[in-house]
Order: C-alpha cells, then sequence, then structure tokens
C-alpha cells in the first residue's frame, strides 16, 4: 500500500499571485486579480492562490470590508469557471449580528466554482487588535485539489503549530495566505521552514508586497518541500509564482516516519 501511494505521484502546478493591495478598494483589486488569474492561467497554472484579506488588505475597517452575502466568493467562483482554475482568496464575513463580531476568512473554489473549503481564522492577531472586531474560528478544514489532500491556515495561525500537527495527520500540502509584514520577515521564513519540516508536507505561503495602509510588506511568498527546502520564492516585487508541485509527501514520511513516534496521548496530558 505505502509503496503504490510512493509511487502514484500526483502533479499540479501552482500559482501564488503576490500582490501589492490596493487599500479597502475591492473593485479594483478585482480587477488586478483577474489579471493575475488569466496571467496564470496563461502558463498552465491549475490552482491560483491569493493572501489574506485578498481585495481590501488587513483592515480594522469591518464596517467598509464585512460582507454578508457572499459577493467575493461570487465573484471569485465565476472568475473559477471562465478560466478553469481553482481559486484560494481571502475576505471577511460579516457576524455581527450573531456575536458582535466578523470573521477573517478564507475560500476555495475549484475550476467549476464549487466551493471546496471555506476556513475561518483561528487566532486573531491581538497585538494588532485583530480580536476587537474578529472572532476566531473554530474549525480545522481538510479538501483535496486534483486529487491532492490539502489544508490552509491564515498568517498568524503560522505561530501555533499543535493546529499544524492535526492537519497533517490527512493533509500533504497546507497554504499560508498571509499579510505578514516586512519587519517580521525573518519570523515569517523560519516558521515556514519549521512547519513544512516538522510536519513533513509542502507548505504554499503567499503574502502581500509594498505599502498597504501604512504597513510594509516584503512578499516572500514561497513553495518550501517537507524536507524544509525553499524550492520557489518571490520577494521584494508583485508577481505570479509558478510551480509544478509534485506531491510526494507519503516518500518523505515513508523514508524518514517521524509521525510515527508522535505521542499524543501523552502530549494532551501536558495541557
Amino acid at each position: 500500500m505505502e509503496k503504490d501511494m510512493i509511487e502514484d505521484k500526483i502533479k499540479i502546478k501552482i500559482a501564488l499571485a503576490q500582490t501589492q493591495i490596493i487599500w479597502e478598494d475591492k473593485a479594483r483589486n478585482y480587477e488586478i486579480a483577474e489579471k493575475r488569474i488569466e496571467e496564470a492561467v496563461g502558463r498552465k497554472a491549475e490552482a491560483v492562490f491569493f493572501p489574506e484579506m485578498s481585495f481590501t488588505g488587513f483592515s480594522m475597517n469591518t464596517d467598509s470590508t464585512k460582507e454578508s452575502g457572499g459577493q467575493t466568493i461570487q465573484r471569485m467562483r465565476a472568475l473559477a469557471q471562465q478560466y478553469h482554475v481553482s481559486v484560494g482568496f481571502g475576505w471577511v464575513k460579516d457576524c455581527i449580528e450573531a456575536c458582535g463580531k466578523c470573521e477573517n476568512h478564507y475560500t476555495v473554489v475549484d475550476s467549476t466554482g464549487r466551493v471546496l473549503s471555506d476556513y475561518a481564522k483561528l487566532h486573531p492577531f491581538s497585538y494588532s487588535g485583530e480580536d476587537l472586531r474578529f472572532q476566531g474560528g473554530n474549525a480545522l478544514t481538510h479538501f483535496a485539489i486534483n486529487g491532492i489532500p490539502c489544508s490552509n491556515f491564515i498568517c498568524y495561525d503560522l505561530r501555533f503549530p499543535e493546529i499544524f500537527q492535526a492537519v497533517s495527520k490527512k493533509a500533504h500540502v497546507i497554504i499560508v495566505p498571509a499579510n505578514w509584514p516586512a519587519k517580521r520577515r525573518e519570523h515569517w521564513k523560519a516558521l515556514l521552514r519549521a512547519r513544512a519540516v516538522e510536519n513533513q508536507v509542502y507548505i504554499l505561503a503567499v503574502n502581500c508586497v509594498g505599502e498597504i495602509g501604512g504597513v510594509v510588506y516584503t512578499g516572500d511568498s514561497c513553495v518550501i518541500d517537507p524536507d524544509g527546502s525553499v524550492m520557489a520564492e518571490l520577494s521584494g516585487t508583485e508577481g505570479v509564482l509558478l510551480l509544478e508541485l509534485t506531491d510526494d509527501a507519503a516518500r518523505f514520511r515513508g523514508e524518514f516516519p517521524v509521525k510515527q513516534d508522535r505521542r499524543e496521548t501523552f502530549y494532551a496530558g501536558l495541557l
């Protein structure tokens, strides 16, 4: 069984759209997104991923950014169908009537426009006041693109390794969209490699770039393999980072079977 899994490798050409998000201007950012999708598909991409809060920037002005009617989802579903490509994107869900706050979401749709995953960020970034405007989600996500088992988190979630261990029991690829500032870029790079190595997964990390809402971002979008090697990276400029990824996570795990030595029951007792 394991031998068959290792030999039966699935390939997918992915694109990470590193954008300079126009502050709180959904209409203009939708136009930019379509151009990036068109460019990626022209280069044979099968899936395109955008940063956190893809079309507004990381804004606390939820009165302006929140959605209750699925505006962004409908727009991206239409583009996914038009260009026959899977798309991942971030947006703000209006939950104020239910709980007094919003949720920071990341949604993935397939090439038919079907919603594969709709994840709410588990850890609002209290250091910046995100917790005052956003409540944390309460669920992990699992989905497949072209048959490859995937999951995703959002930005600050990267600092919490337990959730990566949980999803990597199934996931071979973990997508991490972010608005991660330049002043902590070395944390970004180190933590992404750590999450890849300790979970033996591929990490697809997509960040924004430039000055957005008074904060500077350097991008540093990248693809990291389960051994911690950076396969591709884009820093300091807008662009589409493309890579054909071969899902051979099972090979990495078979050759160096760290996960079989984990002591989940013991760890649970520590908490």
